[in-house]
C-alpha cells in the first residue's frame, strides 16, 4: 500500500497549556504545557498515522522552528519531507482558561512564502508515483493564489488523486483549475465560495454543481454539530454528527479528512469511508486542546454506528 503524501504550506508548532485564569496585565502561568506539530496537512498526516496508515508529511520548513517541527514529527514515527524556506516556521498558542472553560487560540500569520518555494513543493510531489496527495490548510503570507492549483497539476502528472481542504481565494483558484479528486470545505467555506448563505438543500446543490462542472469528483461538506454531506456524481449522502462530550473543536476537520483519505486509499466503499470520517471528527472533539482523534475512540464510534471494515 503506497503511503499518502500530505502537503502543508503554512505549518505550525502548536503550544497548548492550562491557565487557572486568563487576565490582562498579570503574568498568566501555564501548566501541562505540550508542543505538537500542527497545520492542516500535518494534522491529516498524524491522523492517518494514528489510524495505522503509511504517510509522509511534506511541509515548508524554516529555520530553527522548522527543525523542531521535523523532530516532533519524527518522534511520532512520521516520515518528514521538509522544503526549506527563508522565513521562520510559526508558533501558535492555545490556552484553556480553567476558571471559565473557554479556550483562547493565538495564531501568528507566519513567514512570507514565494512562488519558487511553492514550485519546490510541486517538484517534490512530481517525484511521487503512486498513492494519494493531500493538501490542507491556509495559504501562507505572500503565496500565489494559485498555489494549490500548481500542486494539483503536479499530482496529475503521475495520476495521483489530489485531495484539498482550504478556503477563500485559494479554494476558488483550485476549483477553477479543476481535476480535484476530493475537496472538503466546511459549510462557511462553501458559502463563501458560493457567495451566499446556504440551507440544507443549497449545500447539496452547491456540492453537486462543483461535481457537474468537473471541478472535483467528490465533495465532502463538514457541518459541525449537524454532521456532514458527501456528494459524488451518482450519490448524495448525509450523516449526522455522532454524540460525544465536546471538549474542543480543534482538529475535527483534519481528523475527518485524514480518516476519509486513509479509507479511500485502502479501497474502502465510499459509504464506509464517510462513516469512518464522521467517527474520527467526533473522536477529535472529545479530546482537549490540540489533541487529535485516538485510534480506539474512532473505531469504537465507527463500529457502534454499524460500520464494517473491509475483510
Amino acid at each position: 500500500m503506497a503511503a499518502v503524501l500530505t502537503i502543508t504550506l503554512n505549518p505550525t508548532i502548536d503550544v497548548f497549556g492550562e491557565a487557572a485564569r486568563v487576565q490582562p496585565t498579570h503574568k498568566v502561568r501555564l501548566t501541562d504545557t505540550s508542543f505538537e506539530p500542527g497545520g492542516g496537512g500535518i494534522n491529516v498526516a498524524r491522523v492517518i498515522s494514528t489510524l495505522g496508515g503509511e504517510v509522509e508529511a511534506l511541509a515548508l520548513s524554516g529555520w530553527e522552528m522548522g527543525d523542531f517541527l521535523g523532530r516532533l514529527l519524527k518522534d511520532e514515527g512520521i516520515a518528514w519531507k521538509p522544503v526549506p524556506i527563508e522565513g521562520e516556521t510559526r508558533v501558535a498558542l492555545m490556552v484553556h482558561d480553567q476558571s471559565t472553560g473557554l479556550e483562547y487560540r493565538f495564531l501568528p500569520e507566519g513567514p512570507e512564502v514565494h512562488g519558487h518555494e511553492i514550485d519546490a513543493c510541486a517538484d517534490a510531489i512530481m517525484r511521487k508515483t503512486e498513492g494519494f496527495a493531500v493538501a490542507s490548510g491556509s495559504l501562507p503570507r505572500g503565496a500565489p493564489v494559485d498555489s494549490y492549483a500548481r500542486l494539483a497539476r503536479a499530482a496529475a502528472r503521475n495520476g495521483l488523486p489530489f485531495v484539498l481542504d482550504t478556503s477563500g481565494a485559494a479554494l476558488k483558484a483550485a476549483l477553477d483549475h479543476g481535476g480535484i479528486f476530493l475537496v472538503k470545505p466546511s459549510q462557511s467555506e462553501l458559502e463563501s465560495y458560493a457567495g451566499q448563505a446556504l440551507d440544507a438543500a443549497g449545500i447539496e446543490a452547491a456540492a453537486k454543481a462543483i461535481i457537474a462542472r468537473g471541478q472535483a469528483r467528490m465533495v465532502a461538506v463538514t457541518l459541525g454539530a449537524d454532521g456532514a454531506v458527501l456528494a459524488t456524481a451518482d450519490r448524495l449522502l448525509r450523516l449526522p454528527a455522532m454524540k460525544v462530550k465536546v471538549r474542543s473543536a480543534v482538529g475535527a476537520g483534519d481528523s475527518f479528512l485524514g480518516a476519509m483519505v486513509l479509507a479511500l486509499s485502502q479501497g474502502w466503499e465510499i459509504e464506509q469511508a464517510f462513516l469512518l470520517a464522521i467517527a474520527a471528527g467526533a473522536a477529535a472533539t472529545a479530546n482537549p486542546g490540540t489533541s487529535l482523534c485516538r485510534r480506539e475512540d474512532v473505531f469504537n464510534l465507527f463500529e457502534t454506528a454499524g460500520g464494517r471494515r473491509p475483510a
